[in-house]
């Protein structure tokens, strides 16, 4: 089977070498010239544009960025033949979704969403989510999903529309939270010296503050702005800020204390094995600072 990579950034260099470890034939295409002639001198990749490529493979994988998406699938479309299968790598899924179905006319699509970047050495243990639409997408999702699992991803296959729902919060609450931390912290002018002296629970907070900075801008600013549930969660988060706030203004030490007993008895209906996951947290910290 032959596999055409659309995007030459940091996730599709990542699938571009998956694929080849898993015994596939791999043609990388990018609209930049000079870095594929890179990855052609330093990689073990064959190179084309996106038209050559697509028209010698068998499955299509796009690797672009949501702003560059519907160009690229304008670009393509033309040359998808019956029989091919072009999947999408968007963290965003409604959007690229709808975007391939109006162009692609041949072919089958199937909007996917590893939920892992490209630091990650394997796909076990990793999340995979797949959105079909049709009946026949979902024949076809249920047979990618069990390839996957042969590979011990956790696979999930979801609307669209529910995958975008579920990401304003395992996403996008969390980059909002890391942004907004890092702009606090960074305006501490000790904040080296915390570093230095943190505890478990710090390190949990500058470690998101730190990622979510690091983070691809332009990835980003989509998931802000794209979410669909994500300002309503915003709001909520910064309307519970201020409740919490106020009671530590107002010294009131009791509804503090019932507050989080409150919490807690909640946490333990919602998340019964919540004590385990947070003997993992720690673990997992421990271990990178080992």
């Amino acid at each position: 089977m032959r596999i055409a990579i659309i995007g030459a950034g940091k996730m599709g260099l990542w699938f571009a070498k998956f694929f080849l470890e898993e015994g596939y034939s791999v043609v990388v295409a990018s609209r930049n010239k000079e870095k594929l002639l890179k990855l052609r001198r330093k990689l073990a990749f064959e190179t084309a544009d996106f038209v050559e490529a697509v028209q010698n493979a068998d499955r299509v994988l796009i690797c672009v960025s949501i702003n560059a998406f519907e160009s690229v699938i304008k670009t393509i479309s033309p040359s998808i033949r019956e029989g091919q299968v072009v999947m999408d790598v968007c963290s965003i899924k409604d959007y690229p979704v709808k975007v391939m179905h109006k162009h692609i006319k041949n072919g089958l699509v199937l909007g996917t969403h590893p939920v892992f970047g490209p630091g990650s050495t394997s796909i076990e243990n990793k999340t995979f989510i797949l959105t079909p639409t049709s009946r026949q997408e979902e024949e076809f999702a249920e047979n990618f999903k069990k390839w996957l699992e042969t590979k011990k991803a956790r696979v999930f296959v979801m609307t669209p529309k529910k995958h975008d729902t579920l990401m304003s919060v395992v996403l996008g609450l969390p980059h909002f939270l890391g942004l907004v931390a890092c702009d606090t912290l960074l305006e501490q002018a000790d904040y080296s010296e915390t570093k230095r002296v943190a505890g478990t629970t710090y390190r949990i907070l500058f470690t998101l503050a730190e990622v979510a900075a690091l983070e691809n801008p332009e990835l980003l600013a989509s998931l802000q702005l794209s979410l669909p549930e994500l300002e309503r969660i915003e709001n909520a988060f910064i309307e519970k800020a201020y409740e919490w706030l106020n009671l530590i203004k107002q010294k009131d030490r009791a509804t503090i204390t019932r507050k989080m007993k409150q919490l807690k008895s909640k946490l333990m209906k919602t998340s019964p094995d919540y004590e385990h996951s947070y003997e993992i947290m720690y673990k997992m910290l421990e271990a990178a600072e080992n």
